[in-house]
């Protein structure tokens, strides 16, 4: 990550700055929690005037007496993601890495919106705890010193960062209802997913010259929770069930390496919100780029059906013609001879 990081701000480098500083920090940075509350924490930046910046790479402590739930990137201002949030509770981490192409470059004058978020994290306090920690009721969230936030100048540059973490007391009692705020934006999160499109790249410093694909979408309501993708053969157009429950869905990650090298399948990628909400994004491969003509894939797709029609119409004579052939020697007890 930590080499991918300045690479990825050289990319998305347009325009140098003089810039100096930056700052992350929390939102809401202190807060009292009751036990078995959960409170959504967002990770957001600030940067000085005339500074822009255009990548990130975050890495998330917490004390052991508050737990991670789950995170959420549908309102981020990274588009482009090396590492989507990963929570490690082993190591009592949240690491992530990301950019922004054009560059950042601050909260646009008068605009009373949070439009400078970075992630959002959920956080639950322990319902009920038994003996006591080393953090006691005061639960800390900070920056791990690896947090690293790149300037917009073309050359990687580490920006000079500050950091705010947060710190919340624990209250020792429940509270009179348990608040979930975080499950109730789920539940009431009924839009799909944004709209988009998939990319198809080659490239020969990649993945073996094979075909791959690119996609991303924001879901800004309960974010996305994965990616599906199915390809369907050309040759079994309108004969393959991809909205069916048995279709061959597959969870998988952009960029996704496609099966059918030849190109001569429809691909089609789900997002799936946390909330169980979907959109659906199809490819047809241009035919000029398939190993075989569509005419051709039609004709072997008509063939093949007419086929199994064949096949399928012989097995039925057959099993009817022993029917009626057993049925005559039941009915006279005249068995016929030369039965093969």
């Amino acid at each position: 990550m930590k080499i991918l990081l300045p690479f990825l701000s050289l990319v998305l480098f347009l325009m140098g700055t003089s810039a100096e500083a930056a700052s992350l920090y929390m939102d809401p940075n202190v807060a009292e929690i009751n036990r078995g509350d959960t409170i959504k924490v967002s990770i957001r930046v600030d940067t000085a005037e005339d500074e822009c910046i255009n990548a990130i790479d975050g890495v998330i402590t917490y004390s052991e007496n508050i737990q991670p739930l789950d995170t959420s990137r549908g309102s981020s201002i990274l588009s482009m993601w090396v590492e989507e949030p990963v929570i490690n509770k082993e190591k009592r981490t949240i690491t992530f890495a990301g950019g922004i192409p054009n560059g950042y470059c601050g909260r646009i004058p008068g605009d009373p919106r949070l439009t400078n978020n970075i992630v959002d994290l959920v956080f639950q306090s322990p319902g009920l705890q038994i003996g006591s920690t080393e953090s006691g009721d005061v639960a800390l969230i900070g920056f791990a010193p690896e947090t690293q936030v790149y300037l917009n100048d073309g050359f990687g540059t580490i920006a000079s960062t500050s950091f705010f973490g947060a710190t919340f007391q624990l209250s020792k009692k429940a509270g009179n209802n348990t608040i979930n705020t975080w499950q109730e934006s789920v539940t009431g999160d009924e839009i799909s997913p944004e709209k988009f499109s998939i990319a198809l790249e080659r490239t020969t410093n990649a993945f073996s010259n094979d075909y791959f694909i690119v996609f991303n979408t924001t879901d800004k309501q309960s974010g996305i929770d994965h990616y599906e993708v199915i390809e369907e053969p050309l040759t079994s157009k309108n004969l393959f069930g991809w909205g069916a429950e048995t279709a061959p869905w597959i969870t998988v990650k952009s960029p996704y390496v496609i099966d059918d090298q030849s190109l001569n399948s429809t691909i089609r990628v789900k997002a799936i919100d946390k909330a169980g909400n979907e959109y659906i994004a199809t490819y047809v491969p241009d035919e000029e780029k398939r190993t075989v003509s569509e005419d051709t894939l039609y004709t072997i797709g008509a063939l093949t059906a007419l086929g199994v029609v064949c096949i399928a119409g012989l097995i039925v004579a057959v099993y009817m013609y022993r029917r009626r052939k057993a049925f005559v020697v039941q009915k006279t007890g005249i068995k016929i001879e030369n039965e093969k």
